[in-house]
């Protein structure tokens, strides 16, 4: 038993933490994979005693209750659900980083961009009423989409835009460079940005700076006609504001793949509105055992004394 014991200590213990989302999914990646690491799901007997918590939502000051963590890891890019957490422990908090989700995300927004663009939103609404319309078409490089938070997911869904012709716009908190987008950076430089475009995506991070910034004051800075794709997180719309820009007649629709409160509640107005179009937070989804496998490596690097990789800023959310 007590040579057990001793190996025991050496496979590394992971705990799966979410106060709402269930984590079998992932718990099941690791099983699939062979990677050897002890496995618990929250609230299970032992979690707390884990070398690693893998979380999405933790409960609020859970994991300061866990002796042996030492390292908090994201199942996704986000890391604004953990850092929201009052109590969290000194340790490094790191995020998923995967190619396939960025390009899933640019998947996402070029569908939404379509929608608006070639007005498929007009004709699926004339569809119920069986009225038949043909509006005049505009060339995508007459349609300027704007792009909210130009970071690395940004990046490749201006790229992924530009290779269909439109005309891209993004806006950044500092200073970026990219062939063919226009950047525009700072709070100073945002009406100016907002102003020309025709549908704007949002891809910010949460923070506090970010939090409810789509809301009345910036709908006012777009053009009559513009729409809306969030693509980044519910906290960062004002959902009465945007009913009410889309009810005045100022914005166009909108689209959106994350809200307030998830699952979006029956009661909520969003699931009615004829120019709202709802999506349940699928604009792209990482691969399981990819994820499985970064965090196994950032587990494994943490464990050794080594630095984990695409660790997280405390001072900046993200």
């Amino acid at each position: 038993m007590e040579l057990m014991s001793r190996t025991d200590t050496k496979i590394p213990h992971i705990a799966l933490v979410s106060s709402t989302l269930d984590l079998t999914f992932l718990k099941n990646a690791f099983e699939a994979s062979g990677l050897n690491v002890r496995l618990s799901i929250y609230p299970e007997p032992g979690f707390e005693s884990a070398d690693v918590a893998v979380a999405w939502n933790p409960p609020h000051g859970l994991l300061a209750e866990m002796p042996n963590v030492k390292m908090v890891h994201s199942i996704a890019a986000g890391l604004d659900n953990i850092f929201a957490d009052p109590n969290l422990p000194p340790v490094p908090v790191c995020r998923v980083v995967d190619s396939q989700h960025a390009l899933g995300m640019a998947e996402y927004a070029i569908w939404s961009v379509l929608l608006f663009h070639r007005e498929m939103d007009r004709h699926l609404q004339n569809a119920t009423h069986k009225r038949w319309e043909r509006p005049a078409q505009k060339a995508a490089q007459d349609y300027t989409v704007g792009i909210l938070g130009f970071g690395a997911i940004g990046r490749t869904v201006g790229r992924s835009l530009r290779a269909l012709n439109y005309n891209v716009r993004g806006w950044a908190r500092s200073q970026k460079e990219e062939a063919g987008i226009a950047i525009y950076c700072g709070d100073g430089q945002l009406p100016d940005f907002l102003s020309g475009c025709d549908a704007l995506i949002c891809l910010l991070p949460l923070t506090d700076a970010t939090r409810g910034i789509l809301n009345a004051g910036l709908f006012a800075h777009l053009p009559q006609g513009a729409a809306i794709i969030n693509m980044g997180r519910g906290e960062h719309m004002v959902e009465a504001d945007l009913l009410a820009a889309i009810d005045s007649g100022h914005l166009r629709g909108a689209v959106l793949d994350v809200f307030l409160k998830e699952p979006l509640p029956e009661e909520s107005p969003l699931w009615s509105h004829p120019k709202i179009f709802g999506t349940p937070h699928i604009a792209s989804m990482p691969n399981p055992g990819d994820v499985a496998a970064q965090i196994f490596e950032n587990t494994t690097r943490v464990l050794a004394g080594r630095e984990p990789l695409n660790s997280g800023s405390r001072e900046s959310g993200y």
